[in-house]
């Protein structure tokens, strides 16, 4: 019979893992992003610096994935697709503003900013790992509509994600309005009348 008291070291990093990540979101929330340190992490998390060390290169590395956690467990990439476009795009904008304006996800995505703005080996790493496969699914919903003739079939489809996501940045960014529904509605409303399919006189 095998020894089953034996530790599973599988395990055990795996709840070091997630200590740390924890341990990097409440820090994040709690202080400012300058006076969070790689020592404060692992002593929250209760592990060796450099445990952390071992597994992300910097401190933008572990909030990164810290912020990423907050999604773990969800569902994948794929955009709802029920055929009614501006339907489907309002319910996907009414979640990111919703989502921009948690607490809990915005510590971790200011402090994510902040260190971007001055570590491009960071904000390489921050498309690679979520900007560019976010990306890809979005458009892939919108080629989906343009197959549909819905949306102008040579839209630029990049220049339409900014079209949709910029001024959500925007506002939060600069906190210079309030990120409700209706203004998620409103900027779905303004993208489709700017790249929808031309009207035939």
């Amino acid at each position: 019979m095998a020894d089953t008291s034996t530790p599973d070291p599988t395990r055990r990093s795996e709840k070091s893992r997630r200590a740390v990540l924890t341990a990097a979101r409440e820090l994040v929330s709690e202080r400012e992003y300058a006076k969070v340190t790689i020592e404060a992490i692992a002593a929250r998390a209760g592990v060796g610096k450099q445990t952390i060390y071992r597994w992300w290169p910097s401190k933008g590395a572990v909030i990164l994935d810290a912020f990423l956690a907050l999604s773990e467990g969800d569902e994948g990439l794929e955009l709802p697709d029920t055929g009614d476009l501006a339907a489907d795009l309002k319910a996907v904008m009414r979640a990111t503003v919703a989502e921009f304006a948690d607490p809990a996800f915005e510590a971790p995505l200011r402090a994510l900013n902040t260190q971007i703005a001055d570590d491009p080996d960071l904000a390489a790493l921050y498309r690679e790992k979520l900007a560019e496969p976010l990306d890809q699914a979005k458009k892939m919903r919108l080629r989906s509509a343009q197959q549909a003739g819905q949306l102008d079939p040579d839209a630029d489809l990049d220049l339409m994600l900014e079209v949709l996501y910029a001024p959500v940045f925007q506002r939060w960014l600069h906190r210079s309005g309030p990120l409700t529904p209706e203004y998620a509605d409103a900027i779905v409303d303004i993208a489709l009348r700017a790249f929808a399919f031309p009207c035939i006189e």
